[in-house]
């Protein structure tokens, strides 16, 4: 496994959820979850520092 392929695991799992190809034009479902899942975790880790 890759470090991009590392970074993409996130969508590419939930494109395979949703039964639809991550490589294809669905990429942009895996680009929205791949989006949300590191702002979840980057303001998660923001937090704690901060609090």
């Amino acid at each position: 496994m890759t470090l991009s392929e590392a970074f993409l695991w996130p969508g590419t799992k939930a494109c395979e959820r949703l039964g639809v190809d991550p490589e294809g034009e669905a990429g942009l479902i895996r680009w929205m979850v791949n989006t949300l899942f590191y702002l979840v975790l980057c303001l998660i880790v923001v937090w704690i520092i901060v609090a």
